[in-house]
C-alpha cells in the first residue's frame, strides 16, 4: 500500500482522527480494495487506517487457491463511516466473502483501545485518489446508499440466480412451455427462448429504482403518446416520485451508485441501469426548467464519470452506434447551460 508520504503531523492527527476498518482473516493473495485502489492482501493484512468519514466502496477478489495469482469475480460492499469509527469486519472462509455481521459486544471498543499495536498490521488509506473518488460518489449520503445496497449488503459481479419454476424432472418444466431437451434449435434466440427463466436470488439484488417502460400515461391519445416518446419528462417525474419526490438531486446519488458499482464493481447491470437512467434525463426538456440544480449537477457528475471510460466503449460494436453520443444528442439542456460551464464541458466532445 505504498504511495506518496505524508506529512509526520498529518499522518499522525489522520490515523487518530480517521476511521478505521479491520479485516480479519483474509486468505493471502485475496485482492482488497477501497474505493479507487486495490492491492494483494499479504501475511500482516488486518485492514486499512486513516480511512476520511463518509461513504466508501471496499471490495474484494477471493484467491483461487494457496499460492495462485488468479483471483476469482468481484465483489464489494459500501460503508458510510464516522469520524474515529472502529468497523470490524471478518471473512468467512466458507462463502469467501466478508461477513458483515456485527462484532461481538465490545470487540470494536477494544480495538480502538489497542489501535497503535494494529497499526503495523493496517495500510493507510491512499490520499492521493480521494479527490477522484470524491468526484465519482459527492452525491451519494448514508441514507441513500442503505436504500439502493441489496438487502444482504453484499455487491457482486455475477448475481447469484434461481430458476422462476423450480424442478428437478423434465415433467416439472411442462408449465414452462419448453421442450426439455431438443437439439434442433434453428437460430441462437431460438435456443435462448428455451432456456429456463432465472430470477435473482431474493435479497442479492441492487435495489434500483424501477424505470418505467411505458414512456406515457394511461389512456394517452396518438398525440400524446407521440409527445411523450420524443420528451420524457413524464417517464422522469415518474422516477422522482418513486424515491425522491422531496429530494430530486438524490437521483444523481443513484446514477452515481450505478456507475461505481459497474466501473469498480464490475456489475454489468449496473451499467444498463446507469445507460437507461441517463438517457431519461438526457430527454426530459420541459424537467429542465423544474430541476434546473438537477439538471446543473447533471453536469458536473457527467463530466467526472466520462472521465474514467474512454469514448469508444460505448460504441456498438455491430451497429457502430455511440450511445453517448445517440443520447446526448437529444440534451439540448447543454445548449442552456453551456456558457455557464464551458469549461466543465471541453473535455466532453458532444456532436450538436
Amino acid at each position: 500500500m505504498a504511495g506518496p508520504q505524508l506529512d509526520a503531523e498529518l499522518a499522525k492527527r489522520l490515523f487518530f482522527e480517521g476511521a478505521t476498518v479491520v479485516v480479519l482473516g483474509v486468505p493471502e493473495g485475496t485482492e482488497f480494495g477501497i474505493d479507487y485502489n486495490s492491492w494483494a492482501v499479504g501475511p500482516r493484512f488486518r485492514g486499512v487506517k486513516m480511512i476520511p468519514p463518509g461513504v466508501h466502496f471496499l471490495h474484494y477478489s477471493a484467491a483461487r487457491g494457496a499460492g495462485s495469482r488468479e483471483t476469482g469475480p468481484r465483489a464489494g460492499f459500501f460503508l458510510s463511516l464516522q469520524r474515529r469509527e472502529v468497523r470490524v469486519l471478518r471473512w468467512d472462509a466458507g462463502s469467501e466473502a466478508v461477513d458483515l455481521a456485527p462484532p461481538a459486544p465490545g470487540e470494536a471498543e477494544a480495538l480502538r483501545e489497542n489501535l497503535q499495536e494494529m497499526d503495523k498490521f493496517l495500510g493507510p488509506y491512499p490520499y492521493e485518489t480521494l479527490k477522484k473518488w470524491i468526484s465519482l460518489s459527492s452525491f451519494i449520503s448514508e441514507p441513500v446508499m442503505r436504500k439502493l445496497q441489496p438487502e444482504s449488503g453484499q455487491i457482486t459481479a455475477f448475481s447469484e440466480v434461481l430458476p422462476v419454476a423450480a424442478g428437478k424432472h423434465p415433467e416439472d418444466r411442462a408449465g414452462q412451455n419448453r421442450p426439455p431437451y431438443d437439439t434442433g434449435c434453428k437460430s441462437y434466440a431460438e435456443g435462448m427462448a428455451r432456456l429456463p427463466e432465472m430470477k435473482p436470488r431474493a435479497g442479492t439484488e441492487i435495489r434500483f429504482t424501477e424505470l418505467p417502460k411505458q414512456m406515457y400515461p394511461d389512456g394517452a391519445t396518438p398525440e400524446e403518446i407521440t409527445r411523450h416518446s420524443m420528451d420524457l419528462s413524464y417517464a422522469l417525474e415518474k422516477v422522482i416520485d418513486q424515491r425522491y419526490a422531496s429530494q430530486p438531486q438524490d437521483l444523481l446519488a443513484e446514477l452515481q451508485f450505478a456507475f461505481i458499482c459497474f466501473l469498480i464493481g464490475n456489475v454489468y447491470d449496473a451499467f444498463e441501469h446507469w445507460k437507461r437512467l441517463l438517457n431519461i434525463l438526457c430527454r426530459s426538456e420541459v424537467a429542465v426548467g423544474k430541476y434546473q440544480d438537477l439538471y446543473t449537477n447533471l453536469i458536473f457528475v457527467l463530466y467526472h464519470q466520462l472521465n474514467e471510460i474512454p469514448s469508444d466503449f460505448f460504441v456498438d460494436i455491430v451497429s457502430q452506434d455511440n450511445f453517448l453520443t445517440s443520447t446526448l444528442q437529444h440534451w439540448k439542456i447543454c445548449l442552456y447551460l453551456q456558457h455557464a460551464h464551458r469549461a466543465m464541458l471541453s473535455p466532453v466532445k458532444l456532436q450538436q
